[in-house]
């Protein structure tokens, strides 16, 4: 089964959130509603900044664990290596 890892932010370098997810149209969904966790909807983290595709579960899950494990610089550098302007990469429903 296919997973995603991703990153979302609620502004340019403001708080982070890293999750993982089968379906990231269904996921990201979720998070804007203020459905998606805690964290995401206490801190307003509902900007998809980033993400990674996996073809195998597993290996999204540890990739999730390792992302979490590593210090916020980091974090905001690989994002920016893909994503400078921290744009809205969620966009609509054509998944």
């Amino acid at each position: 089964m296919t997973g995603y890892v991703y990153m979302t932010a609620s502004q340019k370098r403001g708080t982070i959130y890293i999750g993982v997810t089968n379906s990231l149209c269904r996921r990201m969904p979720e998070h804007k509603s203020g459905e998606g966790s805690r964290f995401t909807s206490r801190y307003a983290v509902t900007r998809l900044v980033w993400y990674e595709e996996h073809f195998d579960m597993r290996d999204a899950i540890q990739r999730e664990k390792s992302l979490k494990r590593w210090p916020r610089q980091w974090k905001i550098e690989l994002i920016e290596k893909t994503n400078p302007d921290w744009n809205e990469l969620f966009i609509g429903t054509g998944w």
